[in-house]
C-alpha cells in the first residue's frame, strides 16, 4: 500500500481563469522529455517567462507564494490534450492538492494516480479563499480528503471528490500500477489456476 492521502496542509496560491488547458500548463515542447524529472520547471512556462527568460507577472512567480502546496483554479482545469506531463509538472513543482470549480476528466484521473487531490468547490468559496490568501500569503490551508472540506482560519467549506478517487487516496491505493505489482503473487496464482483449468 502507498502513502494514504487523508489531508493536505500548506500555503496556497490562486491561478485564475477557466478552461486552462494542458498546452498552457505544459507547453508542447516539454513533451519530448524522456523522464518527468525536472518537469516542475516547465509549469506554465510560457505564461511565466518571456523568450529571453525574464519573468512575466504571474502568481507562481510571486515570491509571496513560493513553496505553496495547494493551487486554487477555476472551471474545467486541465482540459485539452490528454498529456500526463501536466499533472506531473504540477506535482514536481511541489503541489499536493488542487481546489477548483471542476477538472477535465482525463487530467483528473492522471492527477489522482500521482496522489494529487483534486477537489471541486463552489466558485464563491474559492474566490473567498483566494482573497484571504492575497491578504495573507502565509495563510495555512487544509484540504481534508476524508471529511471533504477545506479549512482555513476559523472558516471551512465543503468540497466534492468522486467516491472512488476519495477511497483510493485515503486508503493509499491511488496508483493502479503499484496495486498490480503488489498483487503479483495473487496474479501468478490466478494465472496458474486458469492454465490448469484450460489443460483439464
Amino acid at each position: 500500500m502507498l502513502e494514504p492521502i487523508r489531508q493536505v496542509t500548506g500555503r496556497a496560491v490562486y491561478v485564475p481563469g477557466d478552461d486552462i488547458d494542458t498546452d498552457r500548463i505544459t507547453p508542447a515542447r516539454y513533451l519530448k522529455v524522456v523522464t518527468f524529472d525536472g518537469l516542475g520547471e516547465a509549469l506554465f512556462y510560457d505564461e511565466r517567462f518571456n523568450p529571453d527568460g525574464s519573468e512575466k507577472p504571474h502568481p507562481l512567480n510571486d515570491p509571496r507564494f513560493k513553496g505553496a502546496r495547494i493551487m486554487l483554479v477555476g472551471a474545467n482545469f486541465g482540459c485539452g490534450s490528454s498529456r500526463e506531463h501536466s499533472p506531473q509538472a504540477i506535482y514536481r513543482a511541489g503541489f499536493r492538492a488542487l481546489i477548483g470549480q471542476s477538472f477535465a476528466e482525463i487530467f483528473f484521473g492522471n492527477a489522482t494516480t500521482l496522489s494529487l487531490a483534486c477537489v471541486s468547490a463552489a466558485k464563491e468559496d474559492i474566490l473567498a479563499l483566494a482573497q484571504a490568501i492575497a491578504q495573507d500569503p502565509s495563510l495555512e490551508v487544509t484540504v481534508d480528503v476524508e471529511r471533504l472540506e477545506v479549512r482555513y482560519r476559523d472558516r471551512s467549506f465543503p468540497v466534492n471528490l468522486p467516491p472512488t478517487a476519495q477511497k483510493a487516496l485515503v486508503e493509499g491505493r491511488w496508483d493502479p500500477i503499484a496495486d498490480l505489482l503488489e498483487a503479483g503473487e495473487l496474479i501468478d496464482q490466478a494465472a496458474a489456476r486458469l492454465a490448469k483449468a484450460v489443460r483439464s
